[in-house]
């Protein structure tokens, strides 16, 4: 499911990284640069880390650095909802500016609270039947 949605949300923002970087801007967080910046570098960082964690590659690290992530992504939100300003999150593309009224931050907050519950239960436990870990394990004699 984490690995699905990080997949899902890199592979939507990096068809239009513009509207990306955009989305970065709207939260008034980092200077224009660098939001441009991270606005084109986020959504190949979260494909990767959706790829990674549906192969099951370095589970524990992946999930460690997508909780990271998520915690980033709460506090951002809960910023601009506390400095009220009204934006969409762009979290699946899109995003900027938005009428009063047409933000969804408690659905958006409730919705990474439980992708970041998933990642912490990936790095307790990181291993699942179909990972790749799981196989490269066996063969070395690894516990499992």
């Amino acid at each position: 499911m984490l690995g699905g949605v990080f997949l899902l949300a890199g592979v939507l923002k990096a068809v239009d990284p513009q509207s990306s970087a955009a989305a970065v801007r709207a939260y008034q967080l980092l200077p224009n640069s660098l939001a441009t910046v991270v606005g084109w570098g986020l959504p190949f960082a979260e494909i990767a880390l959706g790829l990674l964690l549906l192969a099951g590659i370095a589970t524990r690290a992946v999930a460690a650095a997508a909780a990271i992530l998520l915690v980033v992504f709460i506090a951002a939100v809960v910023s601009v909802a506390a400095r009220g300003l009204s934006i969409d999150c762009g979290c699946f593309g899109g995003g900027g500016e938005v009428a009063p009224g047409q933000t969804a931050y408690g659905m958006e907050l409730v919705r990474d609270a439980g992708l970041l519950l998933l990642a912490v239960w990936l790095v307790w436990q990181p291993r699942s039947r179909l990972a790749l870990e799981r196989f490269a394990g066996a063969r070395t004699g690894a516990p499992q």
